[in-house]
């Protein structure tokens, strides 16, 4: 119980230095650490990551930075497709789903190695994304969700609902085969969906990634797949880590600080291939 609730620590850490992305690295920890197999893992880092990104969302929503109404309808198509996703994870070989895990991580990793040498964003991330289109040879294209310079909330339409939807399905479908909340599916779908600044986006991305992940787990805890031993002193870690991580937060986070997540990351995509076919 304690090398669980010690495991669940690191875990709430990262998630707080690093964003809604950094709980993927709790089923490697839980797989390396607790030696289970990444089916069993998955829902238990659904949980932590889940009730970790529920005092985030909490946070945002009381400093008024959540768009509820685009996180409940992305959520509610996460909802949809996360169950799916577990039943799929029962019935597949653990070694491809090792492999899968393993490619989701270096993507994740390839990613935060990238997004940290861009030059910081600038007030107007609309403004940035156009001239990075420009930049990089494309047709400027504005976002599907637009937000109204007079009420600050987004403007609805269809092709604006459907961008969400679809980026709801996937983080879901994910988060039920492979136990990941799906943060790194949300940012930087709301970052080409919308044009909402950062911190909105984050905070947006954490309500999803709780309202996904209660599906699951409770999908999971019905089934009999959830080893609550494990899950609850793991998932308690994670919310104090989390606490005790956002009071350093800011101090540490910059680009050297997505480096190392990106570089962790990696070793433990390679771990897991290694320890797979050794």
């Amino acid at each position: 119980m304690a090398l669980n609730l010690v495991l669940g620590l690191v875990v709430g850490v990262i998630l707080a230095l690093t964003g809604a992305g950094g709980g993927i690295l709790a089923v490697p920890l839980l797989i390396f650490g607790a030696g289970l197999s990444v089916a069993q893992a998955a829902p238990i880092g659904l949980m932590a990551v889940g009730m970790a990104a529920a005092l985030g969302a909490i946070l945002g929503l009381k400093a008024g930075i959540v768009r509820y109404k685009a996180a409940l309808l992305t959520a509610a198509a996460g909802m949809l497709c996360a169950p799916p996703g577990l039943w799929l994870a029962h019935r597949t070989d653990n070694r491809w789903l090792t492999v899968l895990f393993a490619a989701t991580l270096l993507y994740v990793a390839a990613r935060m190695i990238r997004q940290s040498m861009k030059p910081a964003l600038p007030a107007d991330p609309l403004q940035d994304r156009l001239q990075d289109q420009l930049q990089n040879g494309l047709k400027p294209r504005r976002p599907p969700c637009l937000v109204s310079a007079q009420t600050g909330k987004i403007v609805w339409t269809s092709p604006c609902a459907l961008a969400l939807a679809l980026s709801g399905a996937v983080a879901g479908l994910l988060s039920g085969l492979l136990g990941v909340g799906g943060g790194f599916v949300m940012v930087p779908s709301l970052q080409r969906c919308t044009d909402l600044p950062i911190k909105s986006i984050v905070a947006t991305s954490l309500a999803v990634i709780a309202l996904v992940s209660a599906t699951g787990v409770v999908s999971s805890a019905l089934s009999g797949l959830l080893n609550m031993m494990v899950a609850l002193p793991f998932s308690g870690g994670a919310l104090l880590g989390m606490l005790a991580g956002r009071s350093v937060a800011n101090r540490l986070s910059g680009p050297r600080l997505q480096q190392g997540f990106g570089l962790v990351s990696g070793l433990v995509a390679a771990g897991m291939l290694l320890k797979l076919f050794l």
